[in-house]
């Protein structure tokens, strides 16, 4: 005897998961709604008096300022001077003794340092 297995669709689609069965990953096919498009507003009409009090203003505006009284004992160079931090003489001194008596220290030594000014024109230390 033989038995004849009626064939079957097998058309089954497992369900979508569940954030596909909200609308939030599926787009539409539709135009989306814009805003309509507003015209420029028409320019007025230029400004065509003169006034006489009119003056351009200055590319550079130099006030009072500590800089431009500054003027250098060496060269009376106007130019400011420069802030320089060095390694003081007192760190020197610490760098050599620890260099000899604890080696493994010496480095200490470099870490004093002194706020200095220096003329740009002609290096000179000042006060």
């Amino acid at each position: 005897m033989t038995v004849a297995i009626p064939q079957q669709q097998y058309d089954y689609s497992p369900p979508r998961p569940y954030s596909w069965k909200t609308d939030e990953f599926q787009t539409q096919n539709e135009p989306r709604k814009t805003a309509p498009v507003a015209m420029p507003a028409p320019r007025p009409a230029q400004f065509t008096a003169v006034n006489p009090n009119y003056q351009v203003a200055p590319i550079v505006y130099h006030q009072n300022s500590v800089e431009q009284s500054y003027l250098c004992p060496r060269c009376m160079n106007r130019f400011p001077p420069r802030y320089e931090r060095k390694i003081s003489t007192t760190g020197w001194i610490v760098f050599a003794v620890l260099l000899i008596t604890f080696f493994p220290l010496f480095w200490i030594g470099l870490l004093i340092k002194e706020d200095t000014w220096v003329c740009q024109a002609c290096n000179a230390r000042l006060g």
